[in-house]
């Protein structure tokens, strides 16, 4: 075993004599050692209850044969850190995580690892860590919440909140009513409701072939939840003996399988950047192009909050994640179904029982809500390397759009003038200086993006950012546009009034300015400064790429050039 290397031998007493110390007994010594990796904090709902998903964890690998080392991440929830300065902190909190895991699992030379993440950051940090390190590992997801409730029985989320805001500033709710949203729309612990950045990375989890089936919709307070921890504890043991990778697993199929049910599901935009860099760490070259060729090919069966008044527990009423992706392997070559999984089967075995139950909540392949994929990937004159749009929440009025730019440097700046009534409709908002360098951290826009929708612009004014949006994000909202401002994109350049077209139908994004034009205002662009002058942040801006290469941190020229 890997572990042998700190507990066998004359040479290791000290080893095992510290080990004692843990509650280690002799028998012990012979058993393999699997860390849990717990994203359990105080602050965040789709973490306050995984104390005791460790625990049941840790049980269920006793009792299969092996012996478990709890340790933790930090977790940084996005609604709080969401429209403050907070927030730049979200996406780098991704890269801490990835490195600390890597770090507990080499120092002490785990046989075998079971994450248990929950939001935004989490799910794709683990998952970068424990690809990088290649042992073997299982995904259990904290799971998601309860749907909200108003008095009136109407379902909510935590989007509706934030979307409140915007409703209370316009005058079309009461302060009375806001406060009724606060009070009911996050109801249980969990991660919210809807299919935002959490519950999409838990399904992808489940596409990618690291998380046992149900990991993205069973309840985070059901019973059924309970058996899946218990699950997940004894396979560990099973995949260690068979020493079954990750690296073996998600490969460039198994990565098509996920943005195929992304697409299926118009998951968050989020999970492009996630898994663009979640592919870097399993050695895979995967490229922005790729996912507008699988959208060609899948399509758009289910909708879930923001894109419609269902969510993840109404999915796991219809079937699941299994059966919209038995759904999707009616269409030839949309699965890669010899796929193998940690269930130690193929991704076809996986679903080959599974039955959508609900055609409303999941449609059926001749019936879509799209015959495209959920996501797009657009390209153009003010994206040259690419922007990412959540093609399955836009307005159909708004699939096609030109507008005036109104350009703001900060999201604040932004959020104040829609607040105020200073957008109108035609415009197109554009926030810049927000990309991964220029935030720095590449900001969420769930702030803005919901006073559009609460003022009722969401059908009627665009958005444009290098920043990223919260998968509760809907409307015609446009990020991770590359390059960003920071690095000298067009987006820099963009001036008040400028023309911005945009067409979702044929993928582009372009502002309506002659080459030349652009290529001379960006010669004069005054060089932005790093917003923060000390700590993490300053060291992430100096290291972080381009968002089209999912934000990872550049390995520096010197360990390129002489580390193999």
């Amino acid at each position: 075993m890997r572990s042998d290397i700190v507990k066998k031998g004359p040479e290791r007493a000290p080893h095992r004599s510290l080990l004692r110390a843990c509650g280690l007994r002799t028998e012990d010594f012979s058993k393999p050692f699997i860390g849990i990796a717990n994203s359990y904090v105080d602050i965040a709902p789709g973490h306050v209850h995984l104390q005791e998903f460790g625990r049941i964890v840790k049980s269920a690998i006793r009792d299969a044969g092996g012996i478990p080392f709890e340790f933790n991440t930090i977790a940084v929830d996005d609604g709080i850190a969401m429209g403050h300065p907070g927030m730049r902190y979200s996406l780098p909190s991704r890269e801490l995580i990835a490195d600390s895991i890597e770090t507990m699992l080499q120092a002490h030379q785990f046989d075998g690892v079971v994450c248990i993440p929950n939001c935004d950051k989490v799910v794709p940090g683990m998952l970068m860590g424990a690809i990088r390190v290649n042992i073997p590992a299982i995904f259990v997801s904290g799971g998601p919440m309860k749907t909200g409730q108003t008095r009136e029985g109407v379902p909510i989320d935590s989007r509706s909140v934030f979307e409140g805001v915007g409703s209370y500033r316009a005058g079309l709710i009461t302060e009375q009513d806001l406060t009724e949203l606060e009070e009911r729309a996050c109801p249980s612990c969990g991660s919210c409701a809807g299919l935002f950045t959490a519950n999409s990375m838990n399904c992808l989890c489940e596409a990618l072939g690291l998380a046992l089936p149900g990991n993205g919709t069973v309840l985070a307070t059901s019973p059924e939840r309970f058996e899946l921890l218990r699950r997940a504890g004894h396979q560990i043991v099973e995949l260690v003996k068979a020493d079954l990778k990750p690296r073996d697993i998600v490969t460039v199929e198994a990565i098509d399988n996920a943005f195929a049910l992304d697409l299926a599901m118009g998951g968050s935009a989020n999970t492009v950047l996630h898994t663009l860099a979640i592919a870097t760490e399993a050695q895979v070259d995967y490229s922005l192009q790729r996912i507008n060729e699988i959208a060609k090919r899948i399509p758009h069966i289910c909708k879930l909050s923001p894109a419609s008044d269902y969510r993840m527990e109404d999915l796991h009423r219809a079937g699941g994640v299994s059966a919209l992706l038995k759904e999707l392997s009616k269409k030839d070559g949309a699965l890669h179904l010899e796929r193998i999984t940690v269930t130690m089967k193929t991704l076809g075995e996986n679903i080959s029982e599974a039955r959508a139950t609900n055609p409303e909540v999941i449609r059926s392949i001749s019936n879509p809500h799209s015959y495209r994929g959920g996501i797009a990937i657009l390209y153009g004159s003010l994206a040259p390397r690419g922007a990412v749009c959540k093609t399955g929440a836009v307005d159909q009025a708004m699939m096609r759009h030109t507008g005036p730019a109104r350009v703001f440097d900060r999201e604040e700046d932004a959020t104040r003038a829609i607040l105020h009534g200073s957008v109108v409709e035609g415009d197109v908002v554009v926030i810049r200086y927000e990309g991964p360098k220029g935030g720095p951290g590449m900001r969420e826009m769930l702030g803005p993006t919901s006073a559009l929708v609460g003022m009722g612009l969401g059908a009627r004014v665009a958005l444009v950012t290098d920043g990223r949006f919260s998968g509760g994000t809907r409307g015609a909202c446009i990020g991770h546009v590359s390059p960003e401002a920071a690095d000298g994109g067009p987006i820099s350049c963009l001036r008040d009034g400028d023309s911005i077209k945009i067409d979702l139908e044929n993928l582009r994004l372009d502002i309506d300015l002659a080459p030349d034009e652009i290529e001379t205002r960006l010669k004069h662009v005054p060089r932005f400064p790093v917003r923060p002058s000390s700590g993490y942040l300053v060291r992430y801006a100096a290291l972080v790429s381009s968002a089209e290469e999912g934000a990872i941190l550049k390995r520096p020229v010197a360990l390129n050039q002489g580390d193999k």
